[in-house]
């Protein structure tokens, strides 16, 4: 059995190293683009995107890419901001400890993997040749 009295919640460090090892893991073609994406870790989002998304619980959020996807980008409308990848720890925790049949690292690697599709415009299909979640 295990002895859970000096176990700790993951931080957002931990969040962090387990997404950027979905990213080092991602096919070649995607690894570099996906580099230049800002990745933060903050424990939920701000009330300000929950407001607009429309959300009343963060606990609904694990993630949210901001930026403008790949496919729609055009030299002749520069972006002013960074493409960003929010992860949210304290969401990713509580989907984790309320499925309990899934590893936390399976789970953010779902959870990059989506985020990231937005970002490179990714369908349902691509998705699945790069995470098999389901299996």
């Amino acid at each position: 059995m295990t002895d859970w009295t000096e176990a700790t919640a993951p931080s957002a460090a931990d969040i962090e190293a387990l997404a950027r090892e979905v990213l080092a893991g991602l096919p070649a073609e995607f690894a570099g683009p996906a580099a230049q994406v800002i990745l933060r870790v903050e424990d939920f989002a701000g009330e300000d995107v929950l407001d607009e998304l429309e959300i009343d619980d963060p606990l609904e959020l694990t993630g949210l890419y901001d930026g403008v996807p790949e496919t729609e980008k055009m030299a002749s409308q520069p972006q002013h901001f960074p493409d960003t990848v929010w992860l949210f720890r304290r969401a990713i925790l509580d989907e984790w400890a309320e499925r309990g049949d899934v590893a936390l690292g399976a789970l953010v690697r779902n959870v990059v993997i989506h985020e990231f599709a937005h970002h490179f415009g990714w369908s349902d299909g691509d998705i699945a040749s790069i995470d098999r979640w389901w299996e």
